[in-house]
């Protein structure tokens, strides 16, 4: 034991102390600290402790004791000696008699403890981080010298203390910030003074598509639009001369990024400069917007194309009026009255501008689906290519363009009503699919790979004479009778022309109004002279006609004249037109059941007069068999004898 009179032996203690430890750090350094003041010392043990004041316990970082260390040594502070150095913050001596004065502690009688001094580590927040502590079998008498060591020794325990918890601290902090960075769904790139990629995060990669170390070191110019990278050059030489203060900057419109494919990707971005290694660097954030952009321009276009729409729909209703009193008009608008509230599919037949498309909104309108859409596909305007993805849409990547996932036609009607204009012109491969949809209620987008169920009402409408092109074989006779359920004639204009004085009437209060003129009432000359005339274009070109009247009118009057082009008279061995029908006429309600009764004995011969089933006639006609049934009833259709033998 040292006492005040062995100078040469306290710093011969102190000498062996300091080598014992110097060359130790954290657990190790207190292990050494421990030990070796223990054996200089002459005690029994020496102990370092951590103190938590969550649980009132001491947690020992080293403990010798006897011989030897004891791991995982935890006690609690209340009844112990230590509870007087902890609380108090000041150092502890009992010289003898510890057993007695900490009678609580059962640990000193089974140490067959004597004597101890502690000493705590206080922090530089004035804060108790833990204690310093030795105990002795034998008395233990005051020393001055002693006390010496300790306060050296607590002070370098203490000091390690702080070290190793802000090494802690730190080490939890770059873990947290490496989360963070690694983490982030917005791509993070350090760039240094020359724009070279120092470090970037997995979100990055998987923007530019490269790998760490295959991006590390490569210009950023690379990787951005050409534009944009000389745009990113002049942002950061106007923030260079920026105050300290002013070191980042957001850029909204964002910068265009190469993605793996090349293809841009558009970005909102934050720069901020940094130092590295002494010179300026910069640190990027750039968030993925392109779905938010492309939605943005996809709003813009839908908006558009409702505005588009709008105009169109309200072109074709003419302010939500039908005009038409003529016979044959009013018994086709007789026949949109008894098919509309069905579900039925139906085909629309007539020539270029007899307004097919009025009459499929018409019934779409009385339906029981008027509160669905109502979605229109020109067939003959969609190149043979684009028709299957416009039909059933196409999912994000299926061929190449397609940089995000669209719905088609068939899932925009669901609930609702599909127009298909001019469906004569669709190619074989697609009348298949059709069939399939039209047969089943379901498809598949293209590049996917479920299938999808809908609930979808069929009007087609067509120009051309389908039972032609059945025979012909362009067009397929299944599809033919999905579609020829319910067929309904639009009489041309040359049929009507009991209503071309009603509509010309109509169109020049209509484009008189929209171009803020004063028209006088049509003459009945001139009326007389529009229905003289062919009419090849039906209704529209009396519209376009009567258009092209407001526009050149003199004094108020439409001039008939310059208006009416003079068609030459075909020659004689001209062909007959495209329905096969010359100048025939449909005009009653009557030849319409004629034609549906024909459609009916076709389907029945086909389906070798089975009316139910897999191969039954109201299969290819898509009518329950007790529709069929009755219609064939009402009809007079019986099956035809077999013959004898």
């Amino acid at each position: 034991m040292l006492t005040d009179t062995g100078i040469t032996n306290e710093n011969d203690l102190l000498q062996k102390i300091m080598q014992g430890t110097a060359g130790a750090i954290g657990a190790s350094f207190f292990r050494a600290l421990v030990k070796n003041l223990s054996r200089a010392l002459g005690t029994h043990g020496a102990w370092i402790t951590e103190y938590r004041p969550d649980t009132g316990r001491l947690h020992a970082i080293a403990f010798w004791m006897g011989n030897g260390f004891v791991d995982h040594y935890e006690y609690d502070l209340a009844g112990t000696p230590c509870e007087n150095t902890i609380k108090n913050k000041t150092h502890l001596h009992i010289p003898d008699n510890v057993v007695r004065l900490f009678p609580d502690d059962p640990d000193l009688a089974a140490f067959k403890a004597v004597s101890y001094m502690g000493f705590p580590l206080i922090g530089p927040d004035d804060q108790v981080l833990g204690n310093l502590a030795v105990l002795d079998t034998k008395r233990m008498p005051e020393s001055y010298r002693n006390l010496a060591l300790f306060r050296i020794f607590a002070a370098r325990a203490t000091a390690e203390m702080l070290r190793l918890r802000a090494e802690a601290g730190m080490r939890a902090r770059e873990e947290t910030l490496s989360g963070v960075f690694n983490g982030a769904m917005d791509a993070i790139v350090e760039l240094d003074h020359a724009f070279h990629i120092v470090i970037l995060n997995p979100a990055a990669e998987r923007m530019f598509g490269c790998g760490r170390d295959s991006c590390k070191g490569r210009s950023f110019g690379q990787l951005i639009a050409k534009g944009d990278f000389q745009r990113l050059q002049q942002i950061v030489r106007k923030l260079d001369v920026h105050s300290e203060s002013e070191r980042s900057v957001w850029i909204p419109d964002g910068l265009a990024a190469l993605g793996p494919n090349r293809l841009p990707i558009r970005t909102e971005a934050t720069l901020s400069q940094i130092e590295i290694h002494g010179r300026p660097g910069y640190v990027l954030i750039l968030r993925d917007v392109n779905e938010r952009f492309e939605a943005r321009r996809q709003i813009e276009s839908l908006r558009d194309e409702a505005a588009y729409l709008k105009g169109e729909i309200q072109q074709i209703y003419d302010f939500g009026q039908i005009i038409g009193d003529s016979q044959p008009f009013r018994e086709t608008l007789e026949l949109v009255a008894e098919v509309a509230p069905t579900d039925s599919t139906v085909l629309i037949i007539g020539e270029t501008g007899t307004g097919k498309e009025l009459i499929a909104r018409a019934i779409h309108a009385a339906s029981s689906r008027k509160e669905g859409p109502l979605i229109t596909v020109n067939c003959a305007a969609i190149p043979d290519m684009l028709m299957e993805s416009e039909f059933f849409g196409h999912e994000k990547g299926a061929f190449t363009g397609a940089t995000q996932r669209r719905e088609g036609r068939f899932g925009l009607a669901d609930r609702g009503t599909l127009f298909l204009d001019e469906v004569g012109e669709l190619n074989r491969e697609l009348q298949a699919k059709l069939l399939r949809v039209l047969q089943e209620g379901e498809f598949t987008p293209v590049g996917g790979s479920s299938t999808r169920r809908v609930d979808v009402r069929i009007i087609a409408a067509t120009n051309r004479d389908l039972s032609r092109a059945v025979g012909d074989g362009r067009f397929r006779t299944d599809l033919f009778y999905r579609l020829n359920v319910f067929p309904i004639r639009v009489p041309s204009l040359r049929e009507r022309e009991a209503d071309i004085g009603l509509l010309a009437e109509h169109f020049a209060t209509k484009y008189a109004a929209r171009m803020k003129r004063v028209i006088a009432p049509l003459s009945t000359e001139f009326i007389e002279k529009l229905k003289g005339y062919d009419w090849p274009g039906n209704v529209r070109e009396l519209q376009n006609v009567i258009e092209r009247g407001v526009i050149t009118a003199r004094h108020r009057h439409l001039r008939p004249d310059p208006l009416l082009p003079q068609r030459p008279a075909p020659p004689p061995d001209s062909a007959p037109p495209a329905d096969g029908r010359s100048h025939r006429r449909v005009r009653t309600v009557r030849e319409l059941r004629e034609l549906e009764r024909g459609n009916i004995l076709l389907a029945m011969e086909k389906a070798r007069w089975r009316v139910s089933g897999r191969d039954g006639a109201a299969r290819l006609l898509d009518m329950p068999a007790s529709t069929l049934q009755s219609r064939m009833k009402a009809l007079g259709i019986q099956r035809p004898p077999r013959p004898n033998g």
